[in-house]
């Protein structure tokens, strides 16, 4: 019997690095047998911070792999739909994240949610209460898996345990300037040029499920907003079209956050998106896109604004 430690469908740089943190801390908590794997390709962010450290990422898992006694632990988040396709929740051993819970289990398991900033922050807590040391190959990882996060301590999800947790790793790694390395993190983010349309969509989304509607918030962080709201405008709302039909969700709209500017612009479709969207931030769509100002987080900042525009009707 494994236990296979991994994170959500479009993994980013977080979920990738809290799949080795969590296998890490179930070897010294319940599992020596614990494996990190991924469940869905690496984007461009990842992969250069893997390359920069000379780390080796999880290899990839498909659901096939996993036989009816292995067991799973979920990190980096919880709802269904994030989930890796075909999973059987009956197998679901544990869960580790930092995001809001929607939970449904016919029996207990080990889960432990906290409201910070990154799932890697967790995991440095979780350390610490154990009083187990982080090696600095791992210590470099979850310190750039929470800068990138946090967009550099920026966002509004960021707390205290996250800037003692920074300080903290970039000791651990030997890393003085934490600055220097938020912005080549921030670089290597922001490199969308070889991602096709649908693939800039896609990069890096969450299917909300809110009262049976299914609301589909792609997210690009960039420090190239503008460019992609006039050369590649026309293109991203094609793809939105299609991949709501593909996807089947009642709404879908691309967050495109500028993270040294610190403004995001909600670039939308449909007539019920724009609908949708003015309700949720005020404000008016022109010409399918909506300035909501310096809302950088989908978690904090996005989502509760859309659930509260399709709960209170």
């Amino acid at each position: 019997m494994k236990t296979y430690v991994f994170g959500h469908i479009k993994p980013d740089l977080d979920s990738v690095v809290a799949a080795l943190a969590f296998t890490e801390y179930m070897k010294i908590h319940w599992d020596l047998n614990s494996i990190p794997v991924i469940i869905d390709e690496l984007n461009q962010e990842t992969k250069f911070v893997f390359e920069k450290f000379d780390l080796t990422p999880p290899q990839l898992l498909k659901v096939e792999d996993i036989t009816t006694e292995d067991r799973v632990v979920l990190v980096d988040h919880n709802e269904a739909g994030q989930r890796l396709p075909g999973l059987n929740q009956n197998q679901i051993a544990g869960i580790f994240d930092h995001h809001k819970a929607n939970l449904n289990f016919s029996s207990p398991i080990e889960i432990n949610i906290l409201p910070v900033g990154s799932s890697n922050t967790l995991a440095w807590i979780l350390f610490k209460n154990l009083q187990h040391p982080i090696e600095k190959q791992l210590a470099s990882l979850m310190l750039c898996a929470i800068l990138s996060d946090t967009v550099g301590l920026k966002s509004s999800t960021t707390t205290k345990s996250d800037e003692v947790a920074v300080l903290e790793l970039a000791s651990i790694a030997s890393i003085q300037d934490i600055s220097a390395l938020t912005l080549e993190i921030f670089k290597a983010k922001s490199n969308i040029s070889a991602l096709s349309d649908e693939q800039v969509v896609l990069n890096d989304y969450k299917v909300l499920d809110i009262t049976g509607k299914k609301v589909l918030c792609g997210q690009i962080e960039t420090v190239e907003q503008e460019t992609l709201l006039t050369d590649r405008k026309q293109g991203l709302l094609s793809v939105l079209q299609s991949i709501k039909l593909q996807q089947g969700v009642d709404f879908i709209m691309l967050a495109i956050t500028d993270i040294l500017k610190i403004n995001t612009k909600l670039l939308v479709s449909g007539v019920g998106e724009i609908k949708l969207i003015q309700k949720a931030f005020g404000g008016t769509v022109v010409e399918n896109i909506l300035d909501i100002g310096p809302k950088m987080s989908r978690k904090k900042d996005i989502a509760p604004a859309i659930e509260k525009a399709l709960t209170h009707t």
